[in-house]
């Protein structure tokens, strides 16, 4: 059970997560945080030392979020294929993750990039955590003799993140989900190549 001051806290994080995520770290003042939670400043800095804190709290939760989105959608399928093709399915239906404000990993990474060694951190273990999954996948496939022994689990899984998330990157510069859709069919082309 949570204390009053640990659901407060939760709460400034649910509360400014899409506002962080869509407006970054730099362009959301404490007075943006205030407005979201309609806390007073007092409320705020009583449960987080700085804004800092807040935001790598929020990406926290976004990614964690996220995550449990993607397991429940592969948790649909048996096979590794039908998991890895559902992660496919995921990306490519953008619009819940347009709704959060987009992909929390290239938000917030992007803008820690060198300045904030602790965000850039806390990215760079979503990035890992979210190419070991595709990774699993692939090595569960081939040892369940569904994909071939010849493909390397961790070079595709590095190929399949970089081109979805950077296919997130374009569609919403772009505003709309065409590259999205070139891009998971060509991966679905190359996951049917290599199944056996």
């Amino acid at each position: 059970m949570m204390t009053k001051g640990e659901k407060t806290r939760q709460f400034i994080i649910e509360q400014s997560a899409v506002l962080l995520n869509k407006k970054g770290m730099a362009g959301t003042s404490v007075s943006d945080i205030m407005e979201a939670t309609k806390l007073a400043k007092g409320g705020i800095y009583g449960n987080f030392q700085n804004k800092e804190e807040i935001c790598q709290e929020v990406f926290s939760y976004l990614y964690a979020r996220l995550s449990k989105r993607i397991d429940a959608k592969l948790q649909e399928h048996h096979s590794y294929k039908g998991k890895l093709l559902a992660l496919l399915d995921f990306y490519e239906d953008t619009t819940p993750m347009e709704k959060a404000g987009g992909c929390p990993m290239i938000n917030f990474g992007a803008e820690a990039d060198d300045t904030d060694q602790e965000m850039r951190a806390r990215v760079a273990t979503a990035i890992k955590a979210s190419q070991a999954r595709i990774t699993r996948l692939v090595a569960g496939g081939i040892a369940n003799g569904e994909f071939s022994a010849s493909i390397n689990p961790q070079a595709f899984a590095a190929k399949m993140f970089a081109m979805y998330e950077g296919a997130v990157l374009v569609c919403k510069v772009l505003d709309n989900n065409e590259q999205m859709r070139i891009i998971t069919d060509a991966l679905r082309q190359e996951i049917n190549a290599f199944s056996t």
